[in-house]
């Protein structure tokens, strides 16, 4: 028997980063105005540390998305594998050259474009949807707020989030 409502133990464990971090965060800093010695020291790094990991934390607390969707994703060794109900495939990501976010559908999804022509359309919710942000934080120069951004956008259409290489002009803001 628990304490706790299953919403709110929900949403504490979707927190749960952010929330470890500000306790390290916290703990440091009652180190350095507490005891003194050389806890004064260690909290002086357990500050910094902590504001890191509750940094991320939040990050994947906003990327994450609630409920259960259709569907389950994998990342294993630089592959993302979707196994859907109705569609599904594998992609590397060495060979992704275009990630998009597409509000538009329902419920909105991750478009993955390989080399080859392949598309791969992940639904936020699918389970384990959340491996994904690591798998994305991979691909170079892309910007984890401007992903973040897009996703609380609703709109008509496709959000190009990162391209390997850019198809429009340089100056042209890809978000």
């Amino acid at each position: 028997m628990s304490f706790l409502r299953p919403q709110a133990r929900a949403a504490l464990w979707r927190w749960r980063e952010g929330l470890a971090g500000a306790a390290v965060s916290a703990l440091g800093a009652w180190w350095i105005l507490g005891p003194g010695g050389l806890l004064f020291w260690v909290g002086w790094l357990l500050l910094p540390a902590g504001a890191g990991i509750a940094l991320v934390g939040i990050q994947r607390a906003r990327f994450r998305a609630e409920g259960q969707g259709p569907g389950v994703v994998r990342v294993d060794e630089g592959q993302v594998v979707y196994f859907g109900p109705l569609t599904g495939g594998a992609l590397a990501l060495a060979s992704v050259i275009r990630l998009a976010y597409r509000a538009d559908a329902r419920p909105a999804h991750w478009q993955l474009e390989g080399e080859e022509g392949q598309d791969l359309m992940i639904p936020v919710n699918a389970e384990g949807a959340e491996a994904l942000f690591d798998a994305f934080a991979t691909l170079p120069g892309l910007r984890t707020q401007a992903m973040l951004a897009a996703m609380r956008r609703a709109g008509a259409h496709p959000v190009v989030i990162w391209e390997r290489n850019p198809s429009r002009p340089a100056l042209a803001p890809l978000h």
